[in-house]
């Protein structure tokens, strides 16, 4: 880890004052490693990417996130920093928190791409926060409504969901149960053939807006739906949505549905097929609201 992090912080522009990276040693890395261990990226048995997880309260500090200059381009860093998340995540932490430096706004541009938002300044440092993903294991099909039904408490309007998961992972589900946590009126069925469903409030809450963009084009033929005049107000849950929905609002909550096994199989039931959700929050919002109870 050493070598890397020295090849890598060596590679990066000078800067005043020095980083501190290039003045460790085996000795002040293994002492930093000893508190939660951190995470070493391999390529064919050669380490290319490392990062140091460092625990504060409830939160976690991402350390010495480093490529070899070698094998930068090649997306390392997204998957060192993805893992480092979910290792988080089922750490327990509830968020996850860097210091980036000023000088180096591609880095800083690096890490708001990947949900961080800025949460302070001490120069010559920058502060960013994203929540740790909440990872639920969902056993069966009444679980992931319940799953559904204890989210729904901690939603407002205004709030956007994006939904993924492969055909028959349990989306649908996974929103029936929030529509019976939310009070809205009407069976919540995949909206496939209309595109779009509103689920009126039963109560004062905030009304459900259900959409499918399996076959939508993109961003384009979004808009086209006239979303806008419900999103200040309604929950929207957009299945499918990864790549087209992100623009909606600037915070969204990412629910990410997976096999557990990490095998397909044509069952498509989820009472033979348990799955693992990622409850995965972006933006300031997400940042308020505590989703660890949930899982």
């Amino acid at each position: 880890m050493l070598t890397v992090v020295k090849a890598a912080f060596a590679d990066r522009p000078r800067l005043d004052p020095p980083t501190d990276a290039l003045a460790e040693t085996e000795d002040s890395m293994a002492a930093m490693l000893a508190a939660s261990g951190g995470l070493l990226a391999l390529d064919d048995g050669r380490p290319v990417g490392a990062l140091v997880l460092d625990p504060a309260g409830e939160d976690v500090y991402l350390r010495r996130v480093s490529v070899d200059p070698a094998a930068q381009g090649h997306g390392i860093a997204h998957v060192l920093v993805r893992a480092a998340l979910h290792d988080a995540g089922r750490a327990g932490f509830r968020r996850v928190r860097l210091l980036a430096r000023e000088e180096l706004p591609r880095t800083i541009r690096f890490w708001r791409e990947l949900g961080f938002v800025e949460t302070g300044r001490h120069a010559p440092y920058v502060e960013l926060a994203r929540p740790a993903p909440v990872l639920v294991d969902v056993p069966d099909a009444e679980d992931m409504r319940g799953l559904g039904r204890r989210l729904a408490g901690s939603l407002r309007g205004g709030d956007v969901l994006v939904l993924s998961g492969e055909l028959g992972a349990g989306k649908t589900t996974f929103t029936q149960g929030l529509g019976e946590g939310l009070g809205v009126r009407g069976a919540i069925t995949s909206p496939t053939f209309v595109i779009a469903r509103v689920h009126p409030s039963l109560g004062e809450g905030p009304e459900l807006v259900h959409v499918d963009a399996y076959r939508l084009g993109g961003q384009a033929e979004l808009d086209d739906l006239d979303l806008d005049t419900d999103l200040d107000e309604a929950v929207t849950v957009v299945e499918w949505g990864t790549g087209i929905a992100e623009s909606l609002a600037e915070a969204r909550l990412e629910v990410r549905i997976t096999r557990a096994t990490g095998e397909s199989r044509d069952i498509g039931e989820i009472e033979a097929d348990p799955r693992v959700v990622e409850l995965d929050g972006i933006g300031v919002r997400w940042l308020e609201v505590d989703l660890r109870p949930i899982g």
